[in-house]
C-alpha cells in the first residue's frame, strides 16, 4: 500500500498512527495538495490528502474511510468495535475530533493563506468558538476514564490525540490545557506512544 499525504496534515497523521498501531506496512509518498504539481489529484478527484493506494492501484480517500478499511486488514489491536452502540460512540468521538481539526484548519487558512485585506475576523472567531465548545464537551465526556471509550485504546483516542496535537501546531495561542485537564492527561499518555512519537509533525 502507498499513502499519499503531508507531514503536517492531521488527517494523514491519523491514518499513519492507525497503520502503526495495526503494524501494517506501507510507503509514504509526500505530496503538497496545494501545489501546482500535486500528485494526489491523479487519484482523488477532490485533491485532498490522505489518499491510500492499494496494490491493485485502487484509491481510497477520506481519513474516516481509510481507517475503517485499515482496521479490517488485521486482527491486531482492533480500533473500531463491531456495529452497535460502542461503535457509534467511537465514531462520535472521531466526528468531534475531526470537527476540531476542520475548524482549526479553516481558521489557519483564513489567517495565514488569504491576503490580509480579505481576511474575515468574524469567520475566524466562529471557528474558534467551535473548537472551544468541542473541547469543553470532550473534556466532560472523557471524565476520569483512562481512554475515550473506557480502558482500551481505540480510534476515538487516536483521532482526539491528533486533533489536540494539531491545535498545538497551528493554534498554540489557544492554550487549551489549563481548562481541559482530562484531555491534557490523555494527550500526555498518547504522546508517549511510539506511534505518536514517530508521526510527530515538524514544527510550524
Amino acid at each position: 500500500m502507498k499513502l499519499i499525504g503531508s507531514l503536517t496534515s492531521p488527517y494523514v497523521r491519523k491514518v499513519r498512527i492507525v497503520l502503526a498501531e495495526k503494524k501494517l506496512d506501507y510507503e509514504l509518498i509526500l505530496d503538497d495538495p496545494w501545489g501546482a504539481t500535486a500528485q494526489v489529484t491523479a487519484h482523488n478527484p477532490l485533491g485532498k490528502v490522505p489518499c491510500l493506494i492499494l496494490d491493485e492501484n485502487e484509491a481510497i480517500f477520506d481519513s474516516r474511510v481509510i481507517v475503517e478499511y485499515l482496521d479490517t486488514l488485521s486482527p491486531v489491536g482492533r480500533l473500531i468495535p463491531p456495529p452497535g452502540r460502542e461503535r457509534v460512540e467511537v465514531k462520535r468521538w472521531e466526528a468531534l475530533a475531526d470537527g476540531v481539526m476542520d475548524a482549526c484548519s479553516t481558521a489557519f487558512i483564513e489567517t495565514h493563506r488569504r491576503a490580509e485585506a480579505l481576511r474575515d475576523p468574524a469567520w475566524v472567531e466562529r471557528q474558534t468558538s467551535k473548537i472551544h465548545a468541542a473541547l469543553d464537551y470532550m473534556n466532560s465526556l472523557l471524565g476520569e476514564q483512562a481512554y475515550c471509550c473506557g480502558v482500551n485504546l481505540c480510534l476515538a483516542d487516536i483521532a482526539t490525540g491528533v486533533a489536540l496535537s494539531y491545535l498545538d501546531l497551528r493554534s498554540p495561542e489557544l492554550d487549551w490545557r489549563p481548562h481541559h485537564a482530562n484531555l491534557a492527561r490523555l494527550t500526555e499518555k498518547l504522546n508517549a506512544r511510539a506511534s505518536f512519537i514517530a508521526t510527530r509533525p515538524p514544527a510550524a
